[in-house]
């Protein structure tokens, strides 16, 4: 009897292990590996509607320093360079600054270059066909969200490299809403110059990292916000002026670990402003109009998600 029920256990074990086991998450997890220790020269493009943003992306490993470059090529230009676990941003008429962090905030969500096990609460990761991309082999992998309320984003993987190819916020109509394309790679066994010759730049010392701080923590307390998608917690807050039109407001971000969310609550502007959407690619603007007080949303969810966080906002009490 001891026997049988040794074996039994053996046998729910491996089957455990098996039912852990997910070819797609294993890629996700390659691809976050490969982007941090490989040599490489991409160039790639992010298509939204009928606008096109053109990027320049490098990275290299030297030695146990880790050097990113990142470059937006159209129009005035915007420039990051991360050494380590430090980001420093060039924006046009700014002045640089840098921040410690580990990755930069740019185009592709930045989890994906991270231990993506912290998804797994809300997404499933999904193993899809294979295609070629860039002329060169990939893979598809699927990050699936578990409702309506947020976008799915599928990943075109590099067979050979373990580099991303293609990326895709896809809504769930299986309708692809904005795209990143790379139109050309290059892996190679040195550095490329560019990047080794950022190690003898100075940057800026980088400003306190983000927190909830005490004051954080009062400033949330204005209002109350009742509705969020599966998963969304309060990364920050604060109240500040609006470059736009110089009006105090007070601002919160969201995110599920994938996905960001604005929200903005400010006192009504001048004239009486009807509630409604834009929407450009993935991303959705809604603006509220509460009565006294106006509710603007901004983040890639569907408009229905964006609507129902806004009309979800009240005074607190």
């Amino acid at each position: 009897m001891k026997v049988i029920t040794f074996i039994m256990s053996l046998v729910l074990s491996f089957s455990t292990l098996a039912n852990d086991t997910n070819p797609a998450k294993d890629l996700l997890l390659e691809m976050a590996s490969a982007v941090h220790t490989r040599n490489f020269d991409a160039s790639f493009v992010v298509v939204k509607g009928k606008s096109m943003e053109p990027y320049r992306w490098v990275h290299a490993k030297q030695g146990d320093i880790e050097l990113e470059h990142l470059s937006l090529l159209n129009g005035a230009g915007l420039e990051m360079i991360r050494i380590d676990d430090q980001v420093t941003y060039f924006e046009p008429q700014s002045e640089p600054y840098s921040l410690t962090t580990d990755s930069i905030a740019g185009p592709i969500p930045e989890v994906l270059f991270k231990d993506i096990n912290r998804l797994s609460a809300h997404y499933d990761f999904v193993l899809g066909g294979k295609g070629r991309i860039a002329g060169r082999p990939a893979q598809l992998v699927r990050i699936e969200s578990r409702n309506d309320d947020k976008y799915n984003y599928w990943i075109w993987i590099d067979t050979e490299s373990s580099l991303l190819l293609k990326a895709a916020y896809v809504n769930h109509q299986g309708e692809a809403l904005e795209q990143l394309q790379l139109t050309h790679i290059s892996v190679t066994e040195q550095p490329a110059s560019l990047l080794l010759e950022v190690l003898n730049r100075n940057f800026p010392t980088p400003l306190p990292a983000n927190s909830i701080d005490e004051q954080s923590k009062a400033n949330a307390m204005n209002w109350t916000i009742g509705w969020l998608p599966e998963g969304f917690e309060l990364l920050k807050s604060d109240r500040h002026k609006l470059d736009l039109n110089n009006e105090l407001t007070d601002y919160y971000l969201f995110s599920d670990g994938f996905v960001e969310v604005s929200v903005f609550v400010q006192r009504p502007l001048p004239g009486k402003r009807l509630s409604g959407a834009l929407t450009s690619g993935a991303t959705t603007i809604y603006v509220h109009n509460g009565g006294n007080f106006d509710v603007s949303v901004v983040g890639n969810i569907p408009t229905m998600s964006a609507k129902a966080i806004a009309e979800s906002v009240s005074r607190a009490l």
